[in-house]
């Protein structure tokens, strides 16, 4: 969409043509941060996106992407939010009441550079959206095992730093995940906190200063079996050395190769002009790149 306008000189709102492709696609005609407004209108143009802050606004915000899979969804995106619609009475109730809220509380904590507020919410919305893919009916499964390994895994890392602790679990529970509590001492700040999309791969969010070492521990937690010098991607991470204290708390299970790589970014800009032919996606048949 914004090659196209660039192309014909269009100076409109773009955000509404770019969503009639999908949501995704409005969102990502601004740089930063960015809400997706739900509009009024029954033709759904007032449905636009806006930019929050800038990327600028939060320099120290890092994001790691755990990529799981690659593979296809069983059920995609739209045809699950569809049945989502139909059949989820939790899905009607979150919309009408919880998400308003949330969406108020999330912008505020964005503007703050609230990392606590920011974090504690993204993954409680998190959990609640996927609570509604299994109130779905039949229902929708988009987080795997190795999801639910990553989820438990960031309340243990947060644990550890003093954040949260680790309740045991009910005579005959084996549920591995952390749950918050109320501490007996103020609590920090989360180092860590995750949301998942519609997918099994896993969204970190984290301040500059955490992500070394929890790299490293998603490094021992999922050891690499065939592209350790592959295995993060993107932004440059530094080393980090393990406690014996963190490894004991934090990496219980490993799942060997569980997760294939990760990626480190941050929040960048919106569309861009690139005139270095070596940085295209495409080649000068115009085609895609091959990947080797």
């Amino acid at each position: 969409v914004s090659t196209l306008a660039r192309l014909y000189g269009v100076e409109e709102e773009l955000s509404e043509v770019a969503r009639r492709g999908s949501g995704s696609a409005c969102r990502s005609m601004f740089g930063g941060f960015v809400q997706w407004q739900r509009g009024e209108r029954p033709d759904g143009t007032d449905s636009l996106a806006l930019q929050v802050a800038p990327e600028t606004h939060w320099p120290e915000l890092r994001v790691l992407v755990l990529v799981v899979s690659g593979e296809k969804k069983p059920v995609g995106s739209t045809e699950g939010m569809q049945t989502s619609v139909e059949t989820s009475p939790l899905l009607k109730h979150r919309a009408e009441v919880v998400v308003p809220e949330r969406l108020a509380q999330m912008m505020r904590h964005i503007r703050e550079r609230d990392f606590e507020g920011f974090g504690q919410l993204a993954m409680r919305d998190s959990n609640q959206f996927h609570a509604t893919c299994l109130d779905t009916f039949p229902p929708i499964f988009y987080l795997t095992d190795v999801s639910r390994h990553i989820i438990a895994l960031a309340h243990r890392y947060n644990a550890h730093h003093g954040h949260t602790k680790v309740p045991a679990g009910p005579r005959g529970c084996h549920s591995t995940v952390a749950l918050p509590q109320v501490p007996t001492s103020p609590p920090l700040p989360p180092q860590v906190a995750y949301t998942f999309d519609a997918g099994p791969n896993a969204v970190i969010f984290a301040l500059a200063n955490t992500v070394a070492e929890f790299v490293e521990v998603v490094r021992r937690s999922f050891p690499p079996t065939t592209n350790g010098d592959q295995f993060v991607r993107g932004l440059p991470v530094g080393s980090a050395t393990l406690s014996q204290e963190l490894v004991a708390a934090v990496v219980t299970e490993p799942v060997p190769g569980a997760v294939q790589y990760i990626l480190h970014t941050k929040p960048g800009p919106g569309p861009q002009l690139v005139d270095d032919p070596s940085q295209h996606l495409l080649g000068a048949d115009g085609l895609p790149r091959s990947r080797a």
